[in-house]
């Protein structure tokens, strides 16, 4: 099993900052800082517990202006680059929030984010004073950094995986969407996946919003276009006519005249234990005519604890295909457990899917694994 990422933080990395801290500050009192951060409580914090805690006992040992304090930082910076540095941006969110020090802090949020990432410190801002903050973002968004363009963009995620929420862009996004129509057809894959995430996260509140900006972004641009398709994702996965339309998926006119002719499932073998594989043989055949869009399926409607059941699907394919193709494959799924799913005794249904239209079904039975 992998080590949990907090354990990047140990005395040696500790140690290892202070000894380029000191260059710049040389009364930092090194013992003091390392027993204070690692005191009683520090076994027991999680990844941004240790982050949070690094940055304000850094604080009570750098000088006690701000300003004096941001000076010994930006003198090391440029060597504390990669993830384990976040505590920088982190020590701006926890000092800097006061509105006399808003311009250094939003000079550190730039500088520190080229280095790290600001994408978390920057939400405190948000939330303390939107208007202003976004206004700052749409500057960002036309800085010549990468970094700084990216933060402009995540650092505004309604939704972002471990940062706050922003509840004011999740009720209405229509204040972010300027700072993305900036980036729509940035150069760089690094800002291109944000923005891409950054819309992901107003589909799941406002799909109406997202489809409407990629039905007038398509075709402009290469970048552009994926950046649409991969805000969309989601609305694909879950077969959204409108989307699906849209990116020229093949769809059914009338019920009388299906894109599949004829299709079949087999899965074996149909009694399992958990932790088991089983083989998923499909096969396909499409309507005659012209060449057609097809995403290919399978969902698993796995039975949870209290004896519901909730479908996960598996992408078998996505690609153009002439009319009149015969499609076949298999699969090997093992029904073992993960950390972010656990299996159940029970029959599984298993639904082959094109285009989010069930062509063929079969059951497995699994048991729970004998225990030695």
């Amino acid at each position: 099993m992998a080590e949990p990422l907090k354990e990047m933080y140990h005395e040696a990395f500790l140690r290892q900052f202070i000894y380029k801290l000191k260059a710049a500050y040389p009364s930092f009192d090194t013992e003091s800082f390392v027993s204070q951060v690692m005191n009683e409580t520090w076994e027991q914090l999680e990844l941004k517990g240790r982050i949070r805690q690094i940055a304000i006992v850094l604080g009570k040992h750098l000088p006690s202006d701000y300003e004096d304090a941001l000076a010994v930082l930006y003198a090391i910076y440029e060597e504390c680059s990669g993830f384990p540095y976040l505590f920088f941006p982190d020590f701006v969110e926890v000092y800097g929030g006061a509105e006399e020090h808003w311009e250094l802090s939003m000079q550190a949020l730039e500088r520190f984010t080229t280095k790290s990432s600001a994408e978390f410190a920057v939400r405190v801002f948000l939330l303390r004073d939107p208007e202003r903050m976004v206004r700052q973002m749409l500057i960002w968004a036309q800085h010549p950094d990468e970094h700084v363009r990216r933060l402009a963009s995540e650092g505004c995620r309604p939704r972002l995986p471990w940062g706050q929420a922003l509840p004011v862009f999740k009720k209405d996004p229509s204040p972010i969407l300027p700072i993305l129509e900036l980036l729509k057809e940035d150069p760089s894959l690094y800002v291109r996946k944000s923005v891409a995430n950054n819309l992901n996260d107003i589909v799941k509140d406002h799909p109406d919003v997202v489809i409407e900006m990629a039905r007038r972004w398509k075709g402009q641009n290469p970048y552009t276009d994926w950046i649409i398709r991969h805000a969309c994702r989601n609305l694909i996965r879950k077969a959204h006519p409108e989307v699906l339309a849209l990116f020229g998926y093949a769809m059914e006119e009338e019920e009388s005249d299906p894109i599949i002719t004829s299709a079949s499932l087999h899965a074996r073998p149909a009694l399992l234990e958990i932790g088991d594989n089983c083989r998923l043989d499909y096969v396909l055949q499409a309507k005659e005519g012209e060449p057609m869009h097809l995403r290919i399926e399978y969902g698993i409607d796995f039975v949870k604890s209290g004896g519901k059941t909730s479908r996960k699907l598996f992408l078998l394919s996505d690609k153009t295909v002439p009319g009149g193709s015969t499609l076949s494959g298999s699969r090997v799924h093992r029904f073992a457990d993960l950390s972010t799913r656990k299996h159940y005794a029970g029959e599984h249904r298993i639904t082959l899917l094109v285009n989010g239209v069930e062509v063929a079904s079969s059951t497995v039975e699994l048991g729970a694994a004998e225990v030695e």
